[in-house]
């Protein structure tokens, strides 16, 4: 039986990170469509201080792979952080959504009470119950760099909306007095 921590974070994680490879998608289909190199979106950023959008998608897939890997109580895999181009994006997202898959249900039995510690830089330490951990670390971030990684894409021009970032709820999106169930 799957844990409730089980199906928040995997069915949280999965469909974001298939609406981002969707929008990484429309992105190179604008560059293309624009003569513009793609490797400037991959490096395009919101503010100078800011990370780009490489660095965006590689750490919202970190936090959804890390996120449940500490969640279970294991190691997560290491990915290098290579990625240059969109279509090196769009092959991070999809092997961060095979680890999910693939994820043991029965590993996140206790999620919610697990200890989770993880060193940040400095001296500093974060130490949280795995609940508190994907309600308050995990998935905040993880919203953050996604939402940030559509943010650099739509500023620089690719038609992109809420439709695309939400696409994974489209099924239950109908109209008034429509009795069919959704989904």
């Amino acid at each position: 039986m799957k844990s409730p921590i089980h199906t928040m974070a995997i069915d949280t994680f999965v469909p974001m990170l298939r609406s981002l490879a969707k929008i990484i998608d429309k992105g190179a289909q604008h560059a293309a469509a624009k003569s513009i190199d793609p490797t400037v979106l991959a490096n395009a950023r919101l503010a100078p201080d800011m990370f780009p959008l490489v660095m965006q998608v590689q750490i919202a897939c970190d936090h959804a792979k890390n996120g449940t890997a500490r969640l279970m109580g294991r190691e997560a895999p290491k990915f290098e952080d290579t990625e240059q181009s969109l279509d090196e994006l769009k092959a991070r997202i999809a092997k961060t959504i095979d680890y999910l898959e693939k994820a043991d249900p029965g590993a996140f039995q206790g999620a919610e009470e697990r200890e989770i510690r993880i060193e940040l830089p400095g001296d500093l330490l974060l130490e949280m119950k795995g609940l508190q951990y994907l309600r308050d670390w995990a998935l905040p971030h993880f919203y953050f760099h996604v939402v940030t990684a559509y943010d650099i894409l739509r500023h620089n021009g690719v038609d992109i909306g809420k439709r695309d970032y939400l696409s994974h709820v489209g099924s239950a999106i109908r109209k008034r007095g429509d009795l069919r169930k959704a989904g």
